[in-house]
């Protein structure tokens, strides 16, 4: 059984950040109809060479990790059968996410005042660029804007000393989409109690700043962002270079406990009595940072990854490599615990992440590739109630659109 078996989405939405809500739903066990313009959600096309990756009708991943477990649909919203087969998917729907700007909505009549008045038990799943209210309200909004740049992310982590980090596409979007769906399934559980839907909002821009709350709540207390790697508050807490050429990551929070345990490994018994290195009060008051994190480097460079991470694991000290996607698809731990799993296409399986929720009773939907923009439209007019007349109308003047190949979106 799945979680979210018997909830019903509509899913209306483009790009990544609230599609991949619809996806964590549907992955759930949420019955998800994603509704698609003529033209399809931009991601079907413009998306895969972005992230350098390949497309075709039987395997589109770059679309597919944000929209697996949906059936798709392909409805003109601005004809009179299209808004009215969405309107009769809404009336039948638990769920309404969508991304489309609030503008847009309220000229289809979808935006929240007037679903709720139609539909008082939908909930709306609203994912936004700045936030619902302010002068920004109605504004665009991406990952790497609204949440990398004005949420804070590109400006903090940072080595000062260097560029802002090249994260991959959709860093932002991803974390969002689960925070989306978190807020709308507490709405489903508070729709038991009153009886009416709720208007759930995530904003890429509060995700972000939400994200940094460390940073966020300590640069109030003369903590401030960005930082040089020399100077952060626990040297014991950083990123190092093996003698390799390679990058680990230790963190050790107690840092009074562990620096002569470190000193220990990396043959550094030499400072063991130097009474200002081994409290993290004094290192912070005398500003001592840069000279510790300088002895680490050297003793770090004695050994290979291997070594470092051996020795540490072996002293119960966490350090790990600091991986890239090709490691982790030869990561044991992640495969075994299905961080990461393979989406069957004809040509052979991809590895895609799962989402980071596990069940131990309830099962997920397993990986299946998404279908053509327009697969299921028939289906589920038919299903709405409309006669092969009407469909056939209907794809006839435009207002609905059939299965349609990847060549046609070009």
């Amino acid at each position: 059984m799945q979680p979210l078996k018997g909830l019903k989405v509509v899913d209306l939405t483009t790009f990544l950040a609230t599609p991949t809500t619809g996806r964590v739903l549907g992955e759930m066990g949420a019955e998800v109809i994603k509704v698609e313009a003529a033209k399809g959600d931009p991601t079907r096309v413009n998306q895969a060479p972005v992230y350098g990756m390949p497309m075709a009708d039987d395997e589109n991943l770059a679309f597919d990790m944000a929209n697996m477990h949906k059936r798709c649909i392909s409805l003109n919203l601005k004809s009179e059968t299209g808004l009215e087969a969405f309107n009769k998917l809404l009336a039948d729907a638990d769920i309404f996410i969508t991304n489309n700007r609030t503008k847009s909505l309220r000229k289809m009549g979808l935006d929240w005042e007037s679903l709720h008045a139609k539909y008082p038990r939908l909930i709306m799943g609203h994912g936004l660029g700045y936030g619902k209210v302010g002068a920004e309200k109605d504004a665009a909004g991406f990952d790497v804007t609204c949440y990398m740049g004005r949420g804070g992310v590109f400006g903090t982590t940072v080595d000062k000393d260097s560029f802002p980090m090249i994260p991959t596409n959709g860093y932002g979007d991803f974390q969002a989409s689960m925070f989306l769906a978190a807020g709308i399934l507490a709405a489903v559980i508070g729709r038991e109690t009153t009886g009416e839907g709720d208007y759930v909002t995530c904003a890429l821009q509060h995700a972000g700043i939400y994200a940094l709350s460390t940073g966020m709540v300590s640069a109030q207390y003369g903590n401030p962002y960005p930082k040089s790697r020399l100077e952060v508050n626990n040297p014991l807490n950083n990123v190092f270079r093996s003698g390799d050429g390679k990058w680990v990551v230790l963190c050790l929070p107690e840092y009074n406990r562990d620096w002569p345990r470190v000193l220990k490994l990396i043959h550094r018994e030499d400072l063991l009595e130097d009474t200002d290195m081994a409290d993290i009060f004094t290192v912070n008051g005398k500003g001592l940072a840069p000279q510790v994190v300088r002895i680490l480097d050297e003793g770090f460079a004695q050994f290979t990854r291997d070594e470092l991470l051996k020795m540490f694991k072996e002293n119960d000290m966490p350090c790990e490599p600091a991986q890239t996607p090709t490691d982790i698809y030869e990561d044991q731990n992640a495969i075994e615990n299905e961080y990461i799993k393979q989406v069957p296409y004809p040509k052979g399986g991809r590895w895609c992440p799962t989402i980071p929720v596990q069940f131990e009773i309830n099962d997920m939907a397993p990986f299946e590739p998404t279908g053509k923009l327009g697969e299921d439209t028939e289906a589920v007019m038919k299903e709405l109630g409309y006669t092969d007349e009407q469909i056939a109308a209907a794809l006839a003047d435009g207002s609905i659109k059939g299965a349609t190949s990847l060549d046609e979106l070009i």
